[in-house]
């Protein structure tokens, strides 16, 4: 084979003879050359941490973009779920704390519909954007913590004042019987003389429960020549309440008690005419009108003859 090699004005040329060994030599670095790319583009794809640039750049095929997309939809899709079960695990906790809260405040608990009835004209109908419904679902989130907290805070003022009523005298010692004697003067029934009577009396067989009228701790646990088997009951803030003429005593001194807790049983111990439980209130040492506290609300009160001073007093002037 010649090859005639010549300049651009076609003064000079000059004949190369090629043999078949040129051509031969010639395909093998073709391959060679061929070889050494491809070995560089596969070490460039990889290791995605060299500086050096990549030689071989991979197209992605139809099928391979198709795919791409299908995963990116599949992970909003699972974003947004993960939300939505957020979501419902808050209106679930809501729903809850609304129960809990109806309850305390003395209300009657509310049926949720877990789909309520909405309609309306359909006006500039439109998909929404991705960006769309994220920002309805994040208000909605932001909506369900700030009336979640709002409830958790009127629910902790309600069981706080829950709390402090069960701390008041307010429950009936004995249920079910009426009040025998009133708080104030009376008659006294042993030696007939006027005298200051100082409490309530509920007169009950021998063996009726004596029930706490509010919480608190036992502060007095005692036989008293007058008042018999005694039970004095501090429920802060200098109110004390006081049982007298029990048969049976199921506290000691040092035990905590809570509101409507069996705590004696009616008896005709100490300076009695019968069975009956003698109850009073005392705050900070002066007695108090007991009906005042345990017929407050209750539309009715007993009766005093004649309303009777405040005075300190002490077990041993009954």
């Amino acid at each position: 084979m010649h090859l005639i090699i010549t300049d651009i004005r076609m003064a000079h040329s000059r004949v190369l003879r090629l043999g078949w060994w040129h051509g031969l030599a010639a395909v093998v670095a073709c391959v060679l050359l061929g070889a050494g790319l491809m070995w560089l583009g596969l070490q460039a794809v990889g290791t995605p941490g060299d500086s050096g640039a990549r030689v071989l750049v991979s197209w992605p095929t139809p099928d391979r973009l198709l795919e791409r997309q299908e995963r990116a939809a599949r992970a909003s899709i699972d974003a947004m779920a993960r939300k939505v079960g957020a979501l419902q695990a808050r209106l679930m906790q809501l729903e809850s704390l609304d129960e809990r809260v109806r309850g305390l405040a003395g209300l009657p608990v509310m049926k949720w519909e877990s789909r309520p009835g909405q309609g309306g004209v359909l006006l500039d109908e439109r998909p929404l954007s991705m960006q769309e419904f994220e920002g309805i679902l994040n208000d909605l989130g932001a909506q369900l913590d700030a009336r979640h907290d709002r409830m958790v805070a009127i629910e902790s003022r309600l069981v706080d004042q829950q709390a402090r009523t069960r701390l008041v005298p307010s429950n009936l010692p004995v249920m079910g019987h009426p009040v025998g004697s009133s708080y104030g003067t009376r008659i006294d029934p042993i030696n007939g003389h006027a005298a200051r009577h100082t409490g309530l009396d509920f007169p009950a067989p021998t063996g009726t429960t004596i029930a706490a009228a509010a919480g608190g701790v036992v502060v007095t646990q005692e036989f008293h020549k007058e008042y018999g088997n005694m039970i004095e009951i501090s429920h802060g803030d200098g109110l004390i309440t006081r049982y007298a003429h029990a048969s049976k005593v199921f506290v000691k001194k040092g035990d905590l008690v809570r509101q409507g807790q069996k705590i004696a049983a009616v008896g005709s111990s100490g300076r009695v005419t019968g069975p009956h439980l003698h109850f009073e209130v005392l705050k900070d040492g002066m007695w108090q009108n007991p009906g005042d506290f345990l017929f407050a609300g209750r539309g009715k009160a007993p009766v005093r003859m004649v309303a009777a001073r405040e005075h300190k007093v002490e077990p041993s002037q009954q």
